[in-house]
């Protein structure tokens, strides 16, 4: 009697099984979750203060003929402002990490500590299997929201103004919102890393935290004090050394992952940046104030969208390391 044979899809569909269980465990964990329903709820207000104020002074923004952006309606939706709040992209970069913080930093300790984590290892999956779950889950989350909010904003200008969107627009968009995810993957990453390092979550929290608050307020005062007492008196130097010492301090501010998205998503929400350092007078001279097509601007912070990308894998190949070559007991 023969055996039954065995398709090659279905042979290709097999392993991915248990990690689509595993990635829809963790899906329905987080939104279940009060910690994520509180940040939602945070990040969603913060989006609809800002659009509001934002849409309060779209008019005397569209209308200002000496700004080159005047032109791009849902843009100026991300970035006008009375000043009485920030700007929906500056709020973020304070909430996206506290986003990724809460959502990886008891990923794997509070498996263990609960003894759940011996009971999933010991189920046919690969080890493996549930780290990319881990991280995977809380990206899909998250993308879902930020896309979301995208289209509600987009949807709320067509309603408003009725004016469509142009294809730039939607592209600086979508790249804004891609670079954002991109961020929060990062502090997501680092977190889990330390969910693996610390067997408390938290003392992975309390680390987390600690991580964020020493790149956002600490780090900028830090590199001031390193770097001014080999600064020399403005006076006596030249333009160029004077540009070079502030290309040097803004490289080293870039160390810090919070000054790299803001390099990014101010490039790509505001078209008429065509630098991120200084610039020369003899620079300025003749140049025309014009917005940069979407191309030339993903070129110009595709450096800062590599140094995140690759912060972000560094940190997830240190916890896949630790985490591969980790004794579970029970």
């Amino acid at each position: 009697m023969k055996n039954p044979t065995v398709s090659s899809k279905d042979i290709n569909n097999r392993p991915s099984v248990p990690m689509q269980v595993l990635v829809r465990k963790e899906i329905a964990a987080h939104i279940r979750s009060w910690r994520f329903i509180i940040l939602i709820l945070l990040i969603v207000l913060t989006f609809g203060a800002s659009l509001y104020v934002s849409s309060m002074g779209l008019k005397d923004a569209v209308s200002n003929m000496r700004d080159p952006d005047q032109s791009f309606l849902y843009l100026k939706l991300l970035t006008t402002t009375d000043n009485s709040i920030p700007p929906f992209h500056v709020f973020l970069n304070f909430l996206a990490p506290l986003l990724g913080i809460a959502l990886g930093f008891d990923a794997v300790n509070a498996e263990y500590n609960n003894g759940t984590l011996t009971r999933l290892l010991a189920q046919p999956i690969y080890r493996d299997n549930l780290l990319f779950a881990k991280f995977l889950a809380p990206l899909v989350v998250v993308g879902t929201l930020f896309v979301a909010l995208a289209l509600l904003m987009i949807g709320g200008g067509l309603i408003g103004t009725g004016v469509r969107i142009e294809p730039q627009e939607l592209l600086r968009i979508l790249g804004f919102t891609l670079i954002s995810v991109l961020y929060v993957a990062f502090w997501l990453s680092l977190s889990i890393l330390l969910s693996i390092r610390f067997r408390q979550p938290a003392t992975s929290a309390l680390t987390a935290i600690g991580i964020w608050l020493f790149f956002t307020i600490f780090f900028p005062i830090l590199v001031n004090l390193a770097i001014r007492p080999f600064l020399p008196n403005p006076n006596y130097i030249s333009e160029q050394e004077y540009l070079g010492y502030n290309e040097l301090i803004l490289n080293l501010l870039r160390l810090s992952p919070s000054q790299l998205y803001t390099d990014a998503t101010t490039t790509l929400l505001m078209p008429s940046v065509r630098s991120l350092g200084p610039i020369a007078m003899e620079q300025m001279v003749g140049a025309i104030p014009s917005p940069l097509s979407f191309r030339e601007s993903f070129l110009m912070v595709w450096p800062q969208i590599s140094g995140l990308t690759a912060a972000m894998m560094v940190c997830f190949a240190w916890s896949y390391y630790i985490f591969m070559r980790r004794e579970i007991r029970s």
